[in-house]
């Protein structure tokens, strides 16, 4: 029996395949379109219909709680008044403290949904003057933006300009569109900041970080300050709850116009074209997110603006999400 190597020929003179000429690995990619989930799920949990069954369910378990939780500590205190004077007296003032504090946080939320309720009325009268042209009433809705701004440094300038020229208009369109040229430029114009840095803040978290959580957590605080800071500049100043309302409005408008889907703007070819056939699926989610973070924030300035764009051109998406992300994702090829 022979024990040396074995040599088995093949049929045939085809010679072996080299190393070099075996096809390239495929490079393990992945194809789904960016969607903007943290922004998708982010709209739909704030704009989703309340149940009166679960408000019914919630004010009374709260009112059951803040009822026993009120009992145990009158019972307590009048306890402490009764056995050591000293120490029922402090917790006595603590408690009136407490419920001091309480009066004036509601007493602001509701200034902060009077003044919300203001820009809106004053919204709707420049509406119905510029539909029924009516010199007089768009002279009232003028005097009252007026009044609105007029402890606001940033808008004396352009109210002073208003002042001077307002005598010259004769027709209601030509009235709000001064009054909307010379005293919410400036108002614009910071709000539109705003949102260029919000969209930019949201975008890169979701490109920086992998837990969906914190994405859709993220988001929804930014852009609940983002719509809150909107209101401020407009000067609708909204407390906690008036910020939660309207942050609902802005979102329940743009899922019932569809405007979180991915399709106009630049969102489409931002999830399927060659921008982000470059990046890695975080990036392109940064982007997607901060292009839809750009339409609530436009949104959000229409809801809070006391006059209708009319004159000045609405912020366009497009133009925001290219001056808010410009630079932030650089690719070297």
């Amino acid at each position: 029996m022979s024990k040396g190597p074995v040599l088995i020929e093949l049929d045939g003179d085809t010679p072996s395949p080299s190393p070099s000429e075996a096809p390239p690995v495929p490079e393990a990619t992945d194809t789904r379109v960016p969607s903007g989930a943290a922004m998708q799920t982010v709209a739909t949990l704030a704009a989703r219909p309340k149940s009166r069954l679960a408000r019914w369910f919630w004010s009374l378990f709260f009112g059951i709680f803040g009822f026993f939780i009120s009992l145990a500590a009158w019972n307590r205190v009048t306890e402490l008044v009764t056995t050591d004077p000293i120490l029922g007296y402090a917790a006595t003032g603590l408690i009136a403290a407490f419920v001091l504090v309480a009066l004036v946080i509601a007493v602001r939320e509701f200034a902060a949904f009077a003044r919300l309720g203001r820009i809106d009325k004053l919204h709707s009268r420049a509406e119905a003057a510029l539909s029924r042209e009516d010199l007089a009433a768009a002279r009232g809705v003028a005097t009252d933006l007026n009044r609105l701004y007029r402890s606001r440094p940033d808008t004396e300038w352009g109210r002073a300009r208003f002042a001077e020229r307002q005598g010259e208009i004769i027709d209601s369109d030509g009235l709000l569109s001064l009054a909307e040229r010379e005293i919410l430029k400036p108002l614009d114009d910071a709000a539109t900041r705003e949102v260029e840095a919000s969209a930019r803040q949201v975008a890169t978290v979701t490109a920086l970080v992998p837990l969906a959580l914190v994405d859709v957590l993220t988001a929804l605080s930014i852009n609940l300050r983002m719509i809150r800071r909107i209101a401020e500049i407009y000067g609708g100043r909204s407390g906690t709850l008036g910020a939660w309302r309207l942050t609902r409005s802005v979102l329940a408008h743009l899922v019932a116009t569809g405007a979180v889907a991915i399709g106009d703007d630049m969102l489409g070819s931002l999830a399927g074209g060659s921008i982000l056939g470059k990046l890695s699926r975080r990036f392109g989610e940064g982007l997607v997110n901060g292009a839809l973070t750009a339409r609530v924030g436009v949104a959000a300035m229409e809801v809070c603006r006391p006059l209708p764009f009319q004159t000045e051109t609405r912020p366009g998406v497009t133009a925001l999400v290219r001056r808010a992300l410009t630079g932030l994702f650089e690719n070297d090829d």
